[in-house]
């Protein structure tokens, strides 16, 4: 029996938009787009979602339903989720949601480093950050509004909902933070760096 592959967004994310409906790669790249799913699943690269394909059908997990050509398109193959590839779905699915996983997000990593900078390029560079989540929250915002709008149950909108509250928490916090840098509500000292390092760096 093949191995299943390793769980990852996109790749549960083309289960389960085959789940829905028996689908050819443009048409599970459009649905990911016209659905939103692109604000949590990356799907700039093409060749990464054909890649995914091929796991999962290599894997058994989804199947061949049809290969045909249009006058307006080249050939194209629609796929159909299997039995294995549901219940491999609901397994991905289930343990996304319940464990949260150690994961390794740029910003964090940066904030680590924030020491390369002193106090006045910290503040100026969160300013910026500042900037770039309140125009990403106010996206999200009208995202859901338009959705209610139309419609749309809420189901439809959860992570949409989710990625509003992360930024509305991210950048409360970072404007905090970039206000007691300018303010010194926020400082340290190279005797207490020191000090932690273990023992002074010789000059």
């Amino acid at each position: 029996m093949p191995t299943a592959p390793r769980s990852s967004p996109l790749a549960l994310t083309v289960l389960a938009l085959l789940h829905y409906k028996p689908l050819h790669p443009y048409g599970v790249q459009r649905l990911i787009k016209d659905w939103g799913k692109d604000q949590v699943v990356n799907v700039s690269q093409r060749a990464s979602l054909y890649r995914t394909i091929e796991r999962l059908h290599g894997a058994g997990l989804i199947a061949v339903r049809e290969t045909g050509r249009d006058q307006q398109y080249p050939e194209r193959t629609v796929y159909e989720i299997t039995d294995a590839g549901r219940r491999t779905a609901r397994a991905w699915l289930d343990e996304m949601l319940s464990v949260p996983r150690q994961e390794f997000p740029e910003f964090p990593a940066a904030l680590s480093n924030l020491l390369l900078l002193t106090p006045e390029e910290m503040a100026d560079v969160l300013d910026r950050r500042v900037d770039a989540l309140a125009e990403k929250l106010d996206g999200l915002e009208s995202a859901l509004a338009e959705g209610k709008e139309r419609g749309l149950p809420r189901v439809t909108l959860l992570e949409t909902e989710y990625l509003r509250a992360v930024t509305a928490a991210e950048l409360e916090w970072v404007r905090a933070v970039a206000e007691d840098l300018r303010t010194g509500g926020f400082s340290w000292s190279k005797e207490q760096l020191d000090a932690l390092a273990g023992s002074p760096v010789e000059q």
